[in-house]
């Protein structure tokens, strides 16, 4: 059983027992109007940090969205990092109603991860892939082929938080972390994937096909 399942992803617990703790001393004290305000953000909370269950597709090759949200944008890219050379990435914007688990897009190994501070921009922007805080895992799949998946702070995400190291063998699918609060995901696959999504385009955390390697 992956430790990460649940109903709520733990990382929300301090939040819930805090308003939740709060908005009992409110109402002790006799504050009701203020009480009832402290509780629906707590029950917010509890909506942001739902971690629900999902079908992951069985087909060979078929890379999956490794967030909730729209898609913001497909291009053909030439990177200097981590991976060399051009690729196709696909940029993924998720609002602070969607489920902000993130998912592996497709099984391997993973070889390293980098994290990079940086500003906390609107995640819609264009810019922000360049210039927001975030944390980059790379990973090489069994036939040797790699990808990137990038989590990307928001305007008001200020935590990443990714639950896998290098070294880790993941499988398609599996949770791997989360963004608090709105925020962005990247998968960049190697220029020969075939891209099955569009702009506009809302897609599932580990049920929707984004590509095939």
């Amino acid at each position: 059983m992956d430790k990460h399942d649940g109903y709520i992803a733990r990382e929300g617990f301090p939040f819930i027992f805090a308003l939740a703790l709060a908005a009992a001393a409110l109402t002790w004290m006799g504050f009701q109007g203020l009480a009832v305000s402290v509780f629906a953000a707590m029950l917010f909370v509890v909506f942001f940090f739902r971690n629900p269950e999902r079908t992951i597709p069985e087909e060979k090759g078929m890379v999956v969205s490794p967030a909730d949200g729209r898609v913001l944008k497909i291009e053909e890219v030439r990177l200097d990092g981590l991976l060399q050379g051009p690729h196709r990435k696909v940029s993924i914007f998720m609002n602070v109603f969607n489920v902000h688990v993130n998912r592996v897009p497709y099984s391997g190994r993973v070889e390293k991860i980098e994290y990079h501070a940086g500003k906390f921009l609107s995640a819609d922007l264009d810019k922000a892939s360049a210039d927001n805080e975030k944390n980059t895992v790379l990973i090489r799949t069994a036939d040797g082929k790699a990808f990137l998946t990038i989590q990307i702070a928001g305007l008001i995400a200020r935590r990443i938080v990714c639950w896998i190291g290098a070294g880790m063998e993941v499988v398609r699918g599996q949770r791997f972390g989360l963004i608090c609060f709105g925020s962005r995901l990247e998968v960049v696959l190697p220029l020969d994937s075939k891209i099955l999504v569009q702009a506009g385009q809302k897609v599932r955390a580990g049920e929707t096909p984004l590509g095939v390697l």
